[in-house]
């Protein structure tokens, strides 16, 4: 049964839920939508039994709110730092150095690490100290000690590949800087960023101690780069072998037969000297290097000499030139028919003791041969050794002239020791 009371009540209660329905479907801010609830809420109170009280008032704890936005700040945080890292160079300032990394400190949350091989010059010592600022740019990940990972070398790389790329769109030479031997060549230094130079690639010729070159200055060609994995592979040799090729042409122009050119000893052997004569190397045969004889080409000239040589012979589909140096001077036996007559008496150096006789060298490039049968009246004597050895200083007699055989023929009848000589000559007359 109703009475008025409860008709009232009713009717009171149905007003305020119809009062609140046009309000939930008009759009309004998070703000004016918690009030409106309060306010509506309120009346309604009256209404609520004491079993209901508490869960209205949990309806309208802020806590789990608060919850939401340090969760989604952290998750921001996060976020953006992750976004620092991969894609942009960032700045830093040096903390500290350990025996494998370096410390740095970022801004962020946590320091930052990263390997101390990555900032050593070419003699081992780290470039930069605590208090220093440096570039980097963050790896992915963490170290065990809760660092964030760091690398300097490819915030570096950034810097120096747009240079890098440029040169080696354009072909053209780049410096680099050696900084250490590694398993099949060198580590390079370009602008801050580290290359391979292959071994095969460090000269035109194979050179064995790579490990002297460390701290060397060199100029260079990329031949290979990844920006991706952020590789380079650069070459000295081809840039040797271009300018040898630009030499070659310019020498080639005036290279023939009976030319005198200007070069420079590159290489030594038993039997004579390779000559760079630019960007072509020739031969000089130790038996043109001197009208007097030679045990050794380095008895005239050594590596690194700049020599002028004459061109003997040249073979264009070879490519190869004969050299000659004793070409320059005159033939010494042109005149020594005049300069040596017959009977004249004259002094020389003993250069070589054979069994048949002693060779006298006169001067360079003449000399005579006393034969056995010249040296004493005995006929006891076993050996010429026995009256002369290399390097005594004699006197003899001219006995033959032949300057188209290039022959002198010397006795040593009236041999005598000469003073201040080390000559132990027998005195056959004494």
């Amino acid at each position: 049964m109703f009475d008025e009371t409860t008709a009232h009540n009713s009717d009171s209660t149905s007003a305020v839920a119809t009062e609140a329905e046009p309000t939930a479907a008009e759009p309004t801010s998070p703000e004016q939508h918690l009030t409106e609830q309060h306010q509506t809420a309120a009346p309604a109170a009256t209404t609520t039994s004491s079993e209901e009280a508490p869960h209205a008032a949990a309806a309208f704890d802020d806590k789990p709110a608060n919850e939401d936005f340090a969760s989604a700040l952290e998750s921001f945080t996060t976020e953006t730092e992750e976004a620092v890292g991969e894609d942009r160079v960032i700045k830093g300032t040096v903390l500290k150095l350990t025996a494998t990394h370096v410390v740095v400190d970022v801004g962020a949350k946590s320091e930052g690490m990263l390997p101390l091989s990555e900032v050593l010059d070419h003699e081992g010592n780290p470039k930069v100290k605590p208090g220093d600022e440096i570039e980097v740019m963050r790896e992915k990940g963490h170290t065990e000690e809760g660092y964030v990972n760091l690398s300097h070398q490819k915030a570096a790389r950034i810097h120096a590949w747009d240079e890098v790329e440029k040169a080696h769109h354009e072909k053209r030479p780049i410096k680099a800087v050696v900084i250490e031997r590694t398993k099949g060549g060198l580590t390079v230094d370009i602008l801050g960023v580290r290359a391979f130079l292959p071994g095969s690639q460090v000269d035109l010729r194979p050179i064995r101690n790579l490990e002297g070159m460390k701290g060397q200055t060199l100029e260079v060609t990329v031949i290979k780069l990844n920006k991706k994995r952020g590789n380079i592979v650069v070459s000295r040799k081809e840039l040797l072998e271009g300018e040898q090729t630009e030499k070659r042409s310019k020498t080639l122009e005036h290279l023939e037969e009976g030319s005198v050119l200007t070069g420079v000893v590159k290489n030594l052997t038993e039997y004579g000297a390779f000559v760079d004569l630019g960007g072509l190397d020739g031969l000089l045969h130790i038996t043109d290097m001197s009208w007097g004889r030679l045990t050794h080409p380095r008895d005239l000239v050594n590596v690194g000499d700049q020599i002028q040589v004459k061109v003997l012979k040249y073979d264009k589909d070879k490519q190869r030139v004969s050299l000659g140096f004793k070409q320059l001077t005159p033939d010494p036996w042109l005149d020594a028919e005049h300069r040596y007559p017959v009977g004249a008496h004259v002094s020389g150096r003993v250069i070589s003791v054979t069994d048949y006789g002693a060779f006298v060298e006169l001067e360079q490039g003449i000399e005579g041969l006393v034969h056995v049968s010249e040296m004493t009246w005995s006929k006891r004597m076993k050996h010429p050794s026995k009256l002369v050895n290399v390097d005594d200083q004699v006197e003899c007699v001219v006995l033959n002239v032949n300057p188209t055989e290039r022959r002198i023929s010397l006795a040593c009848g009236n041999w005598r020791r000469i003073p201040g000589m080390r000559c132990t000559i027998n005195i056959p007359w004494a």
